[in-house]
């Protein structure tokens, strides 16, 4: 396997700097939300989408996050595209995404439960390396196909799958596609990420690589994305089981607007982030970033920053042993994002000058 996987020396150079300064954007600000989760006063007394309690500003701090999973899982599907034209054959492709995928379950049920918790007790919380794992195996099964029949079944999914809803299939159709809690023997499992359609997010991605090698066509595609977001969500129609409402106030209503459903992504989830992404991805493209920039540097070591801080911010949380409004949030978020740049970025150079083939898992 070794053999197989072994990273390239030139691998740094085949690297497209645009998608990693998207990723490391993305990592910064979902830190954010972690963050939030540790310290704030009202992380646990309700949601900060809840309309009826929360503030603007809430609402705000925790909507920006949403673009965080979806371009995990989109570049996710466009690295792997990369891997294969680097001298890869299919079969090598599927060894890697399936090795790689249960890695990152294996990851989730471990070392990121115990970040969450300290401790191994309680339910078993299925989060988004449970979902990146799934998703990872299964394109190494999807891959497979031809890249436009898959494609085509990647939009139809994502179309779609809204129509299965309000369907109620026991414990397996909640780990597809319902976030729900449920028994599995003595132990209670509760599926936070849902696979479906995060599956076929991924497989866009790859679908998608070639296209936005292209700033022309990145900003196109980003635009139909957003406006078609804009329309579908205006429709009221279908997209979402939570359709939006006239509230007190226009800004109040765009809240409303903007409040879609992540958990399993939505339609209208997945255009209002996808589509905006895709224009930071237009816009990065064709700029030159110093490879000390922190968004190339959280961008290229994503799964090493990941764990890390989610130490780093459970562990402030623990030793300070207080609860924050939002303007603390900010400033421990601050702090944390301060902390890992130096880390990740040692880490980063260490990650560049090995051949090791592990390296590809961390």
């Amino acid at each position: 396997m070794a053999e197989g996987l072994k990273r390239p020396a030139s691998a740094a150079k085949e690297r497209v700097q645009s998608i990693d300064a998207l990723r490391g954007l993305v990592m910064i600000v979902m830190a954010l939300d972690h963050v939030r989760d540790f310290v704030s006063v009202d992380a646990q007394r309700f949601q900060p989408d809840n309309l009826a309690r929360t503030t603007a500003a809430l609402f705000f701090t925790r909507w920006i996050t949403h673009f965080c999973a979806p371009v995990f899982f989109f570049t996710a599907g466009m690295g792997a595209f990369y891997w294969l034209r680097r001298g890869r054959t299919k079969p090598q492709l599927s060894r890697f995404l399936w090795t790689r995928g249960l890695w990152l379950v294996l990851l989730e049920l471990t070392v990121l439960r115990l970040a969450m918790n300290f401790r191994f007790e309680g339910p078993w919380l299925l989060t988004i390396l449970w979902a990146l794992g799934w998703s990872m195996v299964a394109l190494g099964f999807l891959s497979r196909l031809p890249l436009r029949a898959l494609a085509v079944v990647s939009v139809a999914v994502i179309a779609l799958h809204n129509l299965a809803d309000k369907v109620d299939g026991g414990p397996i159709w909640d780990v597809l596609h319902r976030q729900a809690l449920f028994p599995l023997g003595s132990l209670k499992v509760l599926v936070a990420y849902p696979l479906i359609p995060w599956i076929f997010v991924m497989a866009a991605g790859f679908c998608s690589a070639e296209i936005v090698r292209r700033r022309k066509a990145t900003l196109q595609l980003g635009i139909v994305l957003t406006v078609a977001f804009i329309a579908v969500r205006w429709l009221n129609v279908y997209g979402d089981p939570q359709p939006w409402a006239i509230q007190k106030t226009a800004g109040w209503t765009l809240l409303s607007f903007l409040r879609c459903t992540k958990y399993p992504p939505s339609l209208d989830f997945l255009l209002m982030t996808l589509g905006p992404a895709l224009l930071i991805l237009a816009w990065f493209d064709g700029r030159r970033f110093a490879r000390t920039n922190p968004l190339i540097v959280f961008g290229r070591v994503p799964m090493f920053y990941f764990l890390c801080h989610f130490y780093l911010a459970h562990g402030l949380a623990v030793v300070l042993k207080a609860q924050y409004g939002l303007s603390g949030v900010y400033l421990m978020w601050a702090l944390v994002v301060i902390a890992m740049y130096p880390v990740c970025l040692w880490y980063s150079r260490v990650k560049e000058r090995s051949r090791a083939w592990w390296f590809s898992y961390l």
